[in-house]
């Protein structure tokens, strides 16, 4: 296993750089440009200074090389000067936001833990809720439960999140003043009376998520069990003997885990990068509103920071999933 997660490894840092020059190259054909917004009164000649101090003066190339150099370094850094997403310190460099002048990195690494709050509570809810609802409703096939799980499944995974959102506003936020409407990120816990305020305005957009999610989840784990319920192992298994929880929730379920660990695996990367439209409805100050911000203000180096740092994610635990498979069913090799 080892010798197959160092190839993959080894086969990842070619195609992360793939992708990073597609993500570069699309950007720089996107319409639109970063000083757009300046007033039609500042002279030419100024604009084209502003335009050298961003870096946009240079060709292509330069600025690719300049931003993959400056994606891969960590190290805190005093800010002295910026340019392209650039700080001089010490003769180093770092990516600079146009809209914000500060390090990307700083702000995602802020807006980071909202996110995962929402996002992330709402997807393990959701595996939680969706991983027993598929497992009995394949066992207990065309039953009420059955009905109603693939009913709720099918509403949830249908309409979409920007409806529900509103939605869920409309009838506990307007009508019956459950819920806060706006997600407030300057918020803290400090105390039980704070904890339960962050509970109250995180459950309508966890909830809109977390049915996304299980909804998707509940149907492949149904489908997944039902190719495997009728299979000769699990005839073999019942006729000697063993108790029929045994050869539902270890012989059945483990072999059926297989697809559904690749869906759950390709998922995660979506917590990072955030409920685009849920977090647009709710307002919270993630990363997927943060994206959209600096698609409007042609802020590139944190569009493509985002979107490369999202492709990283998805080759990670693609490979995790690869893993996984080799300790779910001991069929697979990896020599």
């Amino acid at each position: 296993m080892f010798n197959f997660a160092l190839r993959r490894f080894l086969i990842a840092i070619p195609t992360l750089l793939i992708i990073s020059l597609v993500i570069f190259m699309l950007l720089e054909a996107a319409p639109g440009d970063p000083l757009g917004d300046v007033p039609l009164t500042v002279p030419p000649d100024v604009k084209e200074k502003m335009r050298a101090a961003l870096g946009l003066d240079s060709a292509w190339y330069v600025r690719y090389f300049l931003w993959m150099k400056q994606f891969f370094w960590v190290e805190p850094l005093n800010l002295v000067d910026y340019t392209f997403g650039t700080d001089y310190a010490k003769g180093m460099q770092r990516v600079i936001s146009f809209q914000s002048r500060q390090p990307v990195m700083q702000i995602i690494a802020e807006r980071v833990p909202q996110t995962l709050t929402v996002v992330g509570m709402s997807y393990l809810i959701g595996v939680s809720i969706a991983l027993p609802i598929g497992i009995y409703s394949a066992y207990r096939q065309y039953s009420w439960f059955d009905q109603i799980g693939t009913l709720v499944s099918m509403i949830g995974f249908s309409v979409p999140t920007f409806f529900s959102g509103v939605v869920l506003i409309i009838v506990f936020a307007v009508k019956l003043h459950w819920f806060p409407s706006i997600y407030d990120t300057t918020h803290r816990v400090t105390d039980w009376a704070s904890f339960l305020k962050q509970v109250r305005q995180m459950a309508m957009p966890v909830m809109v998520l977390s049915l996304y999610n299980a909804a998707q989840i509940s149907r492949f784990m149904r489908s997944s069990m039902l190719d495997n319920l009728n299979q000769d192992y699990v005839r073999t298994a019942r006729a000697k003997g063993l108790t029929e929880r045994v050869v539902v929730l270890v012989h059945v379920l483990r072999n059926s885990l297989i697809p559904v660990v690749t869906v759950i695996a390709l998922g995660v990367p979506t917590i990072f990068g955030g409920a685009i439209i849920t977090e647009q409805v709710f307002k919270v100050n993630g990363l997927g509103q943060q994206l959209i911000t600096s698609i409007h203000s042609n802020d590139l180096p944190m569009v493509m920071t985002l979107t490369f740092i999202f492709a990283i994610l998805i080759v990670t635990f693609n490979l995790i999933a690869d893993l996984l498979y080799g300790i779910l069913d001991p069929r697979i090799r990896y020599d």
